[in-house]
């Protein structure tokens, strides 16, 4: 150590602190993530720049970087809430959202990294709430869950739209109802279907009823209109006719012209 130079040392130790200096501020942001840079001796939070982007990034030691994640995120919420007719229902449902990456700067001054806790899900819950209340529990298990997932979504949005959050969708996974309700509006629902397909038969029957009426009818006209139409002479033309033709077959043997009842002939002798 004697024979190192007066200089080595200084130098030694001006090396150290900067390796110190640059593991300090070296910041990496990962894939779909952005960091809200804050400035210790000079304003605090920066929001009139852009958040810092993916990737490798020098800032003074003194600041610091808050990282967010800025992609499409997944939130499940359980809740209970009530019917229009005050029953207790269960509801699980869950939200897509992403921050604003614009405003990822106010997110954070306003509502810091914990804003899922602090704003989207009290949101959530309060228009579920909200919504649920105007319908019965048989809408909710059946013919209404479309509406509600869609109407929860419009008032959750309404409110953290204001809040840099961007609510990309609502989805009602689950409604749970009471058993006992549950069993009512299935008995309910199943002699509901039953008499749809009892009054379908009826008019199936119906139908076929009166297309055999207007069938039997049509026949009957017809039969009448032919009767009135069949004088004595288109009677004895067309028997002279069919006599003519049986004439020409191979197996008539005697036609006797004129000596049936009215004139008509007599046929003898088939083979």
């Amino acid at each position: 150590m004697d024979k190192l130079p007066k200089i080595a040392l200084p130098v030694i130790f001006a090396v150290i602190v900067l390796v110190i200096l640059i593991s300090k501020s070296a910041i990496t942001i990962g894939s779909g993530e952005a960091g809200v840079l804050y400035k210790t001796f000079s304003g605090g939070v920066v929001t009139d720049e852009p958040p810092l982007g993916e990737g490798f990034h020098i800032v003074a030691p003194w600041n610091k970087v808050f990282i967010y994640e800025v992609r499409q995120q997944e939130v499940m919420e359980k809740m209970q809430v009530l019917s229009s007719n005050g029953l207790e229902i269960k509801l699980e449902a869950s939200a897509w959202f992403e921050p604003k990456r614009e405003f990822i700067g106010k997110l954070h001054q306003e509502k810091g990294t914990e804003y899922i806790q602090r704003v989207l899900l009290p949101t959530i819950r309060s228009a579920a709430r909200s919504v649920v209340g105007r319908y019965t529990p048989e809408q909710l298990y059946s013919s209404k869950r479309d509406a509600i997932q869609q109407e929860i979504y419009e008032e959750t949005q309404k409110i953290v739209d204001g809040q840099y959050i961007q609510l990309n969708e609502i989805l009602v996974r689950d409604v749970t109802l009471p058993a006992t309700i549950k069993e009512a509006i299935e008995r309910k629902l199943k002699q509901e279907q039953e008499s749809l397909e009892y009054e379908f038969r009826l008019v199936t029957a119906q139908k076929e009823a009166q297309k055999v009426i207007i069938e039997a009818q049509g026949k009957a006209d017809a039969n009448t209109i032919l009767s009135a139409s069949l004088t004595d002479k288109i009677l004895r033309d067309k028997g002279i006719d069919a006599t003519i033709k049986l004439s020409e077959s191979p197996n008539s043997k005697v036609i006797v012209i004129g000596s049936g009842d009215s004139g008509m002939p007599i046929i003898l002798g088939n083979q």
